[in-house]
């Protein structure tokens, strides 16, 4: 790709961006949120058009108007945010595009055998019977990056491909990338997490502001010197030392003998003001069901909740929201968002009431003022509030969903996968949000498939297996094998 340029109402997403992909090899491409990274992606699968430059594959110039075209070169891609039918079931996705027929109908047998070989290349446990949006975000992950392999890419570009990923199918997934590269495929990997690179990549390239900064091999470019790059500045990458939890710190949230069948089985536990429990297990464990039952984002079929020592009857997201319980979902795209409508709009969407006039109108310059605070406050990338979400990166979109929360009067955060798909620059961000909300005050539960993150954020960790809390840890006692184990079931609960 050769002097790649591309602007958006207000922005300039991308400015003379140039990348080479060599056969065999993993180029990482690292950057903030908005540094450009997907736009360059999406304009090598088709899916957006530069405005300026040209991209060659085998050394002749090409030109990709839309997807079908990508597909025909060779090209792959596995995005961020999902790109599955949720009615169709796993296997019909996975062919989807390219299904082998009989006829004019489905071969359904010749479907299945050929999705059953790739997730058994991949070492997935995908059940491909089930449909799409009963599965959880992990197993949709593991769909796209099937659907993706079934058309024999040469190119592949992996954006975020392990954001949702347990640590045994992310050893699965780099095992076939290396696979992949023995037979010549040339891959471009998407990631925020460093831990990542030196064990995946080749080389890095480094994208800042639209523009390339610095492309070296993996092998000399320290994690310090990436950072420093991507962000402009030196970044202390470890997590806030976490103030300790007051001994009379009052109960602000109690949850007993929790049950929303079939994912959640008699769960009991409490978090106190100042404190974060953070909730640790493998996907599919329940965690995400445990916070949406108590958000009311699904109705639980048994048990208590008390917030701040009142009894809470949820019967709807609208009663969590009255209890003050704020719940930042996974889905931030499906369900986080309205992305047709402005970052104002979002912002403000669940706090209407504290905009209405005597008039019983929305007072819109108060409005503009409120959502204007927590734009600045969280650093939201935006040309201007009236933005609609979806021309967003995901990591401002992640922003937005949580201005949207910290403008109302929430005593007690749910937060689910809070830095996925975030760079390093915004997890510390958020990290230091988490920290001012405890020392107001706040309760959080938080979600978290990256397991260093779990025990860097906790007073507590709490082990969920099979829709239950097994074990409870300590902040001391959670270790990195203790809590595996507990979660695996390889281990006395």
């Amino acid at each position: 790709m050769r002097g790649i340029g591309k602007s958006f109402p207000g922005v300039r997403a991308l400015s003379d961006v140039s990348l080479t992909l060599n056969s065999g090899e993993v180029l990482a491409l690292v950057g903030e949120n908005g540094a450009g990274k997907s736009t360059l992606m999406k304009i090598l699968a088709g899916a957006q058009l530069a405005d300026t430059g040209t991209i060659a594959i085998d050394g002749k110039e090409v030109h990709i108007t839309s997807p079908h075209d990508a597909e025909t070169l060779g090209i792959g891609m596995i995005y961020q945010e999902f790109n599955i039918v949720p009615q169709l079931t796993a296997m019909e996705n996975i062919v989807l595009g390219a299904e082998p027929t009989r006829g004019i109908f489905l071969d359904e047998a010749a479907a299945r055998k050929r999705a059953r070989a790739i997730v058994e290349e991949l070492g997935m446990d995908l059940p491909l019977d089930a449909r799409a949006s009963h599965l959880s975000v992990g197993a949709q992950q593991l769909i796209e990056i099937a659907k993706a392999l079934s058309k024999h890419a040469r190119i592949i570009v992996m954006d975020e491909p392990t954001a949702a990923l347990t640590d045994r199918e992310i050893d699965a997934l780099f095992v076939l990338i290396a696979r992949l590269k023995a037979n010549g495929a040339g891959i471009i990997y998407i990631s925020h997490r460093m831990e990542e690179l030196p064990k995946i990549a080749d080389r890095i390239t480094i994208l800042r502001d639209g523009s390339v900064i610095e492309t070296r091999p993996a092998s000399e470019f320290p994690p310090n010197e990436i950072i420093r790059a991507m962000v402009g500045r030196s970044l202390d990458a470890h997590f806030p030392d976490l103030p300790a939890v007051a001994a009379d710190a009052p109960v602000m949230l109690d949850v007993a003998h929790l049950v929303r069948r079939p994912a959640v089985n008699d769960v009991s536990f409490s978090v106190s003001a100042g404190e974060i429990v953070g909730l640790a297990g493998l996907v599919g464990a329940g965690r995400t069901e445990i916070v949406r039952a108590i958000a009311g984002a699904d109705i639980p079929d048994s048990g208590t909740i008390h917030v701040g020592g009142d009894l809470i009857r949820i019967r709807s997201p609208h009663d969590g929201i009255d209890a003050g319980i704020a719940f930042i979902t996974e889905d931030r795209k499906g369900q986080g968002l309205v992305l047709g409508m402005s970052v104002a709009e979002n912002i403000t969407l669940a706090h209407l009431s504290q905009f209405v006039n005597r008039e019983l109108l929305i007072d819109e310059k108060r409005e503009e003022i409120a959502a204007e605070n927590m734009v600045q406050e969280l650093r939201v990338r935006t040309p201007s509030l009236e933005q609609r979400v979806r021309n967003l990166s995901g990591g401002n979109q992640q922003k937005v969903v949580l201005a949207k929360w910290l403008l109302g009067k929430a005593r007690v955060f749910l937060f689910d996968e809070p830095t996925r798909g975030i760079d390093i620059g915004a997890k510390t961000e958020i990290y230091a949000l988490m920290l001012n909300l405890i020392k107001n005050g706040a309760a959080i539960v938080m979600v978290s498939s990256e397991l260093p993150e779990v025990l860097g954020m906790s007073h507590r960790v709490l082990a969920v297996r099979e829709g239950r809390i097994v074990r409870e840890f300590s902040r001391s006692e959670a270790t990195p094998d203790a809590v595996i184990a507990a979660a695996t079931g390889t281990a006395a609960a």
